[in-house]
């Protein structure tokens, strides 16, 4: 096999990778969510951004000093040993299902711009999301597909329904005869402050995406460090510009209330006819990244099973090279979640988001701790682990449910150690 089949994505592949990560669900729930916070929310950019870019920085460090590990978690396991390491990378694979939940989620709502029936009720948006989820489970059951090329069009499917939303501010803002808002933002609020970076943290998740695919990446060393920097800071200015519009065009109200904000902002400025477009590119744009976060709900646990961190039969996979098992459990949990919304009173959303956030800062610690261990960019792993502590704090009852989730994997990885057996990797 060639370099380039090996390692298929360059800088630009890479950095779209990031984004495609990044750019799911967060970014359309986002401005629902944060509405309510007002200044408060807008705010939270501020040091969300800069505390991803310290993250991402730490993990292309670790991926420029072992430029042929597999992936930052290997490395995670090298520098802290295969205990904590398992606790981590399980994490990790708490926080794909739970973001495959929401992400669900936000398909559906998007839909129901053209079949309002779809989120008609708390029941009807948990049952058709959890049909999603396993409408996108039997197409991965049928075998890993790697897409490159795929991404980057995708990538771009995802921008546009953003772009609109910065070309209607633009116009706003040159337009001095724009009607304000109903009501003003709400006044920034430092109580709250922590609550709010933690959701609006959310998301950022996926930024981690060309460090963990490392070894698909050429010149990891180089490659790996511009694509993150680059995704991280593109997808930060996409966001603050998105949120800033929607908060300063529209009343809170209207967009805390609505299913799919994105799309109500569009219609409000430029009709139903743009808004059911952008609502359609919404769909295809969160449906794809479902589809891949259904594959590394997987693929994730299969690469633990092979390390020897989870037990051989989590491994096992199917004539198609499918860990089925680890699937099948990770889509029966975010199904759970899903339909737990039924008596949840609403606010099932933002506690999904929390614990993708907690699940996800984990990894990120352990990125920390293993450049720490490792002696590498100590001031950064000291910045970045302050901020994700931080982060995990405000996340509240999502990163107490986290940890019981994690200890979950000790009875795992206990029983993968007693056999001291590890499966081969893919021929």
């Amino acid at each position: 096999m060639t370099i380039p089949e090996q390692r298929p994505f360059g800088v630009w592949t890479a950095a779209a990778l990031v984004m495609g990560g990044m750019i799911g669900s967060g970014i359309f729930v986002m401005p629902g969510q944060l509405a309510p916070f007002g200044w408060t929310g807008l705010a939270a950019w501020g040091v969300v951004i800069p505390g991803v870019l310290v993250l991402a920085a730490v993990i292309a460090q670790l991926i420029a000093a072992r430029p042929r590990a597999t992936g930052v978690g290997a490395i995670i396991g090298d520098a802290l040993g295969p205990l904590p390491a398992t606790l981590i990378n399980w994490s990790y694979w708490i926080s794909v299902w739970s973001a495959n939940a929401v992400l669900a989620q936000t398909a559906i709502r998007y839909m129901a711009v053209f079949e309002p029936r779809l989120a008609a009720s708390d029941q009807a948006l948990a049952i058709w999301s959890v049909v999603l989820i396993w409408a996108m489970t039997l197409i991965n059951l049928r075998g890993p597909q790697a897409a490159g090329r795929f991404q980057l069009v995708t990538t771009t499917l995802r921008i546009l329904p953003l772009l609109a939303v910065i070309i209607i501010g633009a116009q706003l803002l040159g337009n001095s005869a724009a009607s304000a808002p109903a009501a003003a933002p709400k006044p920034f609020s430092g109580s709250e402050f922590t609550t709010v970076m933690a959701i609006a943290f959310y998301a950022m998740v996926g930024f981690e995406t060309a460090g963990v695919a490392a070894e698909r990446v050429r010149d990891p060393a180089r490659n790996v460090a511009r694509a993150t920097l680059i995704g991280v800071a593109l997808t930060g200015l996409f966001y603050v510009a998105v949120c800033a519009a929607i908060l300063l065009a529209l009343p809170a109200a209207d967009v805390a209330a609505s299913p799919a904000p994105i799309a109500l902002f569009v219609e409000r400025f430029w009709g139903e006819t743009p808004a059911q477009l952008l609502a359609a590119f919404a769909i295809i744009a969160v449906v794809g990244c479902l589809n891949c976060w259904v594959l590394m709900q997987g693929e994730h646990p299969l690469s633990m099973a092979r390390a020897g961190l989870l037990p051989p039969s989590l491994g096992v996979t199917n004539a198609r090279d499918v860990p089925v098992r680890v699937v099948l459990l990770a889509s029966v949990c975010a199904s759970v979640l899903l339909l737990s919304s039924v008596s949840a009173d609403g606010g099932l959303l933002t506690f999904m988001l929390n614990l993708t956030s907690a699940a996800s800062l984990i990894f990120y610690l352990g990125c920390c701790l293993a450049a720490l261990w490792l002696g590498l960019a100590r001031g950064l792993a000291l910045v970045g682990l302050a901020f994700g502590l931080w982060a995990l704090y405000g996340s509240g009852q999502g990163a107490l449910l986290n940890f019981a989730l994690m200890a979950a994997a000790l009875p795992l990885y206990w029983w993968a150690r007693r056999g001291k057996t590890a499966l081969p990797p893919s021929p």
